[in-house]
């Protein structure tokens, strides 16, 4: 029987970190819906207007929008100055990467058929995936304060003139690039859409790697280690 060795693959942060995102992003998404098209009765025979249930939708939507935002910008840091890992390695296109990409999607394509990778560590193609959800996130973000700032159309808000002015600063690019208001309203939500896509094939690949490989991927996230079978080179170095 071959040895199992527990390999740590993620910290206390980069768990907290996960799991704070996936809480935002539930109510980011539930709220979001609700902005664009009020989606639920309120329940009660008041107006929806005594009880404020878009106000209240939308201030959920901008605080978990925040949150959002710093776990994406903390992971930014986390790619070049984590100590556990620097995931910016595997974003490099040299040849290594480049094999090592192919090599984790045919895998993938073969249904494990072919495996010429270490997984005891992030792959390339895992890394290149984690990042387009982060850039993805980078983009709601400039839209998603654009939208909000067009709403306040005084130029002022409840703490100053200062807070509209650098959120234009900011984010009136997007309305050149994307065709104005509306535009940027439509790659808002395309994000989103993209967003629940790049969710849906993550869950699917955690829970396809650990059947496949059978080194307890999906519990990563929650005791932050997996359990790889040991090489036989590590065998001789103990």
């Amino acid at each position: 029987m071959p040895k199992i060795k527990k390999v740590k693959r993620m910290t206390v942060t980069m768990r907290i970190i996960h799991w704070v995102t996936v809480l935002s992003m539930i109510i980011a998404v539930v709220t979001g819906l609700y902005i664009g098209h009020p989606y639920y009765q309120t329940f009660i025979a008041d107006p929806a207007v005594d009880k404020y249930v878009m106000a209240w939708n939308r201030w959920w939507h901008f605080i978990v929008a925040i949150i959002f935002d710093v776990t994406a910008i903390l992971v930014g840091y986390l790619y070049f100055f984590s100590r556990f890992e620097k995931p910016y390695k595997k974003l490099i296109p040299n040849k290594q990467n480049l094999v090592e990409f192919w090599e984790v999607l045919l895998n993938l394509i073969t249904l494990n058929r072919r495996k010429k990778f270490d997984s005891t560590h992030s792959d390339s193609f895992n890394t290149v995936f984690f990042t387009v959800f982060h850039l993805l996130l980078v983009l709601m973000l400039f839209t998603g304060l654009q939208l909000y700032v067009h709403a306040l159309a005084s130029g002022t808000s409840s703490i100053g003139a200062w807070w509209p002015a650098m959120l234009h600063l900011v984010t009136d690019w997007t309305l050149y690039v994307f065709g104005g208001n509306m535009g940027v309203r439509y790659v808002h939500h395309f994000c989103m859409y993209l967003i629940l896509m790049w969710v849906i094939f993550h869950i699917y690949y955690q829970v396809w790697r650990t059947i496949f490989w059978q080194e307890g991927d999906i519990a990563i996230v929650v005791g932050g280690s997996k359990f790889v079978k040991e090489k036989e080179e590590d065998k001789k170095q103990d």
